[in-house]
């Protein structure tokens, strides 16, 4: 069952469910903006417009536009110039949440951590370890 919270768009109180993060007036209201929308970017005159674009020529917030890429409702492979910046970088992506770039670089530095972090380790096993003197020269 769905939680009882307040809507984002409009404050009235409504039952979150998964496949709604509004309530119901608002839902209807998205689905008009949606139709707008996709209506805008189905003709071929449209199909290579940014966000941006998409923003000005349908009074439609980028936020929504992004969800809906987002969520898969509109799908990035059809339309090359749509996506959703990158959580690290910013730069436009169209599937997950960071670029590839940030990925490698994320990889990487988890890479050096963890060369470190057994740097460390090997040091204080070095420290720990106990030398015999039998006392001659």
């Amino acid at each position: 069952m769905g939680e009882l919270m307040n809507c984002p768009e409009c404050n009235q109180l409504f039952v979150k469910t998964n496949l709604r993060d509004v309530c119901e007036s608002c839902y209807k209201i998205e689905l008009k903006e949606f139709d707008v929308v996709y209506t805008f970017i189905r003709k071929r005159e449209n199909r290579t417009a940014t966000i941006t674009e998409i923003v000005d020529a349908t009074n439609v917030v980028e936020e929504k536009i992004m969800k809906w890429i987002r969520n898969g409702k509109l799908r990035v492979a059809d339309y090359p110039n749509l996506g959703y910046p990158c959580e690290r970088c910013g730069s436009l992506i169209k599937k997950g949440n960071i670029c590839e770039d940030c990925s490698v670089s994320i990889k990487r530095d988890l890479r050096k951590e963890e060369a470190e972090r057994e740097r460390i380790k090997e040091l204080r096993k070095r420290d720990k370890a106990t030398y015999l003197f039998d006392g001659k020269k």
